[in-house]
């Protein structure tokens, strides 16, 4: 099974959270179980080319 890291939090009632790879795109969920199954449905959209012009942060190794 592949991985992926999140960051989330819960605001009020609501949880929170974005893949540290697209901090651009935010998702919610009533529970945070509810909030896993949304994260999986926009780990698919955000990786099947369905959204265009996705922003991904990314690191570059720099030699000195």
């Amino acid at each position: 099974m592949a991985t992926t890291r999140y960051v989330y939090w819960q605001d009020r009632v609501q949880w929170l959270g974005y893949f540290d790879e697209f901090p651009d795109y935010l998702t919610q969920g009533d529970t945070q179980e509810d909030l896993h199954d949304h994260l999986k449905d926009l780990c698919r959209d955000l990786t099947s080319g369905a959204i265009p012009g996705i922003r991904r942060v990314a690191e570059l190794g720099l030699s000195s």
